[in-house]
């Protein structure tokens, strides 16, 4: 369709179909969690869904993983690129969780399917949701993984159900393959709900408007954010923009860190990112297949070109991205990939440093950037069942031109996943969480103080194990333009007593009924000199427990009243 076309529709209806596209993604994603049987979906939403259309773009995303942006449809179109175009028929539901193709770890499942009209292919509906278990070698997960085939199964796209009937043969494989298969198969069938759901309103609109007119809305959507994105790149001065990041280690060298480079170029209305220097791909879990070192550097081009605007077809348009293959961010089989997000914080944080220098006022200083992982296994003796928990860790964002950064968020890789409630937690595992708090101290001073992190503390109520993946020690958030860098992470096992000890990635480490384990994230980078933040804002700080005194008298050279 011409642009002169598209920009022919009335505009009440273009926003009328905008909305109800996206409402027709969150009532996917609603769908999806209300029906979910394990916490890690149904309480930290650790989920996300798209419809696309018949080409494979982007018509409507629900809030949900930023990493998961522009990337569901990676999955519809490596499926047509291997079986052809023909391959699509009504009622079928398809399934994969290939690192390589969708780019995340085995975990990670993708469960989508073709919406028909009649006999005409009119779009896709896809959703992403984090299975507990898929059947690697430790359960949940493993942090100290070499190859892929030591992180489960691996599904290549095939179908789970094929005009409307289940495929019993592969629903079994799933499940004889993994340790807890009746939630497992709960998960997944709350997956296909909400995919049928999808299907149900993208059926409804062509409907009510005709296959013609909503192409038609489509096409103007599309136009209308290229066009605000190419103008906000505009205004960028041409020129090449870099920055460079490190991993404390891939989980198995643990004294060796992990290079990330970026080299952002812009050119008029064009900016490409190229992460072709970045380290070759690790022996341990940190590789991630291409496709998400490209959605990570989406979200750090959204969070600066166009955080407003929900994603879609038309977004990106105007950039380009360079990985190569066999790199970290380029994995290829066998490597591993179960923690395959730690270097993607680092880039979305390292696209803000690049282009800061042209973009000072959109900018903020770096977050504390990963998921910073606890998993805990073992027999509940409440239950007399075996148990997998994992749970991210909440932490410090950056300050930026105007605002301190926002303490106790999930990282920005995760967007709108949430920590599981106490009271959850404690229901459904055997752990008792003693302590729950903001870090003091964490976030990096500044005219605009960095975010803090929080400190979180377990105690084993029976005999279990615990792994760990604790990341951005080694480089804690940076501050920019003056501002102070971040407290890292810190984990201490049995805090205070003859065996305490330190560490921060671990795998089934043994822990016995009574033993402590706190949890410390760190903080987000502060901005600007901290000499010029007023002194009524660092008593605020004090009083509200953000800072002690000391800290302040330190880093703010004020001596506050306070005892």
């Amino acid at each position: 369709m011409s642009v002169a076309a598209a920009t022919s529709i009335d505009p009440v209806t273009v926003e009328i179909i905008r909305n109800a596209l996206n409402a027709a993604a969150e009532d996917m994603n609603a769908t999806l969690i209300r029906s979910a049987y394990t916490p890690i979906i149904y309480e930290a939403g650790d989920c996300v869904v798209a419809l696309l259309d018949a080409d494979h773009q982007v018509l409507g995303q629900s809030a949900g993983l930023p990493i998961f942006l522009g990337n569901l449809e990676t999955c519809t179109r490596a499926t047509e690129e291997r079986f052809g175009r023909e391959v699509w028929e009504p009622g079928d539901v398809w399934i994969l969780n290939d690192s390589y193709l969708g780019g995340t770890h085995l975990n990670d499942v993708t469960i989508f399917g073709p919406v028909f009209v009649g006999e005409l292919l009119v779009g896709f509906t896809a959703s992403r949701a984090h299975w507990i278990d898929v059947g690697s070698k430790d359960p949940g997960g493993s942090m100290d993984s070499v190859n892929i085939f030591q992180e489960g199964l691996r599904l290549g796209a095939m179908k789970l159900v094929e005009g409307g009937r289940h495929v019993r043969s592969v629903m079994d494989t799933i499940a004889y393959n993994v340790r807890f298969p009746y939630p497992t198969s709960g998960d997944m069938h709350a997956m296909i709900a909400c995919i049928t759901m999808g299907e149900k309103r993208l059926q409804e609109l062509v409907a009510r408007f005709g296959l013609d007119v909503l192409e038609a809305a489509r096409d103007e959507i599309f136009r209308q954010t290229e066009q605000l994105e190419r103008a906000v790149i505009s205004a960028i001065p041409d020129g090449v923009y870099r920055a460079e990041g490190v991993l404390d280690n891939d989980g198995i060298d643990l004294d060796t860190p992990i290079p990330i480079r970026l080299t952002v170029t812009v050119a008029a209305d064009t900016i490409d990112f190229d992460v072709t220097e970045s380290a070759d791909q690790a022996v341990g879990p940190v590789n991630c297949g291409a496709a998400q070192a490209v959605s990570a550097l989406r979200v750090g081009y959204k969070l600066l070109v166009s955080p407003d605007l929900p994603g879609n077809g038309g977004s990106f348009r105007t950039m380009s991205t360079q990985v190569r293959s066999g790199s970290v961010l380029g994995a290829v089989a066998p490597a591993a990939c179960q923690w395959y997000f730690s270097h993607l914080g680092l880039l979305i944080d390292m696209v803000a440093k690049a282009l800061a220098p042209a973009m000072p006022d959109r900018v903020a200083g770096a977050s504390h950037g990963d998921s910073m992982i606890i998993l805990t296994s073992g027999n509940d003796p409440r239950t007399k069942r075996d148990f997998v928990s994992l749970e991210a860790t909440v932490g410090g964002w950056g300050a930026w031109d105007g605002s301190d950064g926002e303490s106790a968020l999930i990282n920005n890789v995760n967007g709108s996943l949430k920590d599981i409630p106490i009271e959850v937690y404690e229901t459904r595992y055997p752990w008792r969480i003693t302590n729950y708090r903001i870090r003091p101290d964490s976030g990096g001073p500044g005219r605009w103080r960095g975010g803090n992190g929080v400190q979180r503390e377990y105690e084993a109520l029976t005999d279990c194990t615990v792994s760990l993946w604790f990341e951005r020690s080694r480089q804690p958030a940076w501050g920019l333009f003056g501002g102070g860098d971040a407290i890292g992470p810190d984990v201490v096992i049995n805090p205070g007593r003859a065996d305490e000890r330190r560490v921060l990635k671990a795998n089934g480490l043994r822990l016995r009924a009574g033993d402590v384990v706190r949890c410390a994230a760190g903080g987000g980078g502060g901005y600007g000199d901290a000499t010029e933040r007023p002194a009524a804002a660092v008593l605020d700080d004090v009083r509200d427990r953000y800072l002690s005194a000391e800290f302040a008298q330190a880093q703010y050279g004020i001596t506050l009243p306070i005892a």
